[in-house]
């Protein structure tokens, strides 16, 4: 139908003006979403309303977990009688109202009802979020100049025990300056009883590990080093992955610790991040070609 096809064809040029993430296409990323067929699901995955509701949920993580998460005191006379939601602050009432708060060129009316349309149950909603948390700072997706040059000195640099402490350092620093590891950790002890949920952490979390295999296999080559006999390089990638996350836990329960600092003696900066909640004005977030 002409109507239709113009309001597609519109939809995909909105699509286009969306920042960073956003304008990705997400069919692959978003598997929950209310439709039939793989064509509608492709359709409604990069429907510009459906990267509005993405880009109020990641406001609404930024707001409530961090970083520089917005605390509400329950009593105005006590300072430490803070709330402490889990992940009551993603209701539908709230996504839905949050809409409100996008920018510019999001679409900026939100209602329960089109949240509904397009992700029947809550639990679907929260696992698509938290799968596009997750895929935004896959190691394809996320802007990683600096990393590129720390593993191009692994690789073949002079220096390679500091090459290693700084890729190290860059990791744990991804972690804690952006919302994705918070989310992370307050889904994992959300989703206990939830299928729907658990199933997504668990593909994503394959997902992000997957192209480090072939990383660390790559710098174990170039370097002439194997791992010894009864590691593979799956383990390998996993024991990393263990440290770093352990050591960006730290970072953030006390991040002026001295075992919390960074290589000059610095202490963990957390610094705002803007590019999930929807702000088109973080042009350096997009990946240079």
């Amino acid at each position: 139908m002409p109507g239709e096809s113009e309001g597609v064809t519109r939809g995909q040029g909105l699509k286009r003006q969306l920042p960073y993430p956003y304008d990705q296409d997400l069919s692959g990323v978003l598997r929950q979403l209310n439709r039939r067929t793989p064509a509608s699901r492709g359709r409604l995955a990069n429907d510009p309303v459906t990267a509005a509701y993405l880009a109020a949920g990641m406001r609404l993580i930024e707001t409530h977990l961090g970083p520089q998460a917005v605390r509400t005191p329950v009593d105005p006379d006590d300072e430490n009688s803070i709330e402490r939601p889990l992940l009551s602050f993603l209701s539908q009432r709230s996504v839905a109202a949050e809409v409100g708060n996008n920018p510019a060129p999001f679409p900026q009316r939100g209602s329960v009802s089109t949240l509904r349309s397009a992700w029947s149950h809550h639990s679907d909603y929260v696992a698509d979020l938290l799968r596009f948390g997750l895929w935004a700072y896959h190691p394809n997706h996320c802007d990683a100049t600096e990393a590129a040059d720390i593993l191009a000195q692994i690789l073949d640099g002079p220096h390679f025990v500091e090459a290693i402490h700084r890729m190290g350092f860059w990791n744990v620093l991804t972690l804690v300056d952006r919302p994705r590891f918070r989310l992370e950790l307050i889904a994992t002890a959300a989703a206990e009883g939830d299928e729907v949920i658990q199933k997504a952490m668990t593909e994503t979390y394959q997902e992000i590990l997957e192209p480090w295999k072939d990383i660390c296999a790559e710098l174990l080559s170039a370097r002439g080093t194997q791992l010894r006999a009864g590691i593979t390089i799956e383990t390998f990638v996993d024991l990393i992955t263990a440290v770093m996350e352990g050591v960006a836990l730290h970072a953030l329960a006390a991040p002026d610790t001295p075992s919390s600092t960074a290589p000059e003696g610095e202490p963990w900066q957390e610094q705002p991040s803007s590019r999930l909640s929807g702000d088109a004005s973080s042009e350096s977030a997009k990946p240079t070609d």
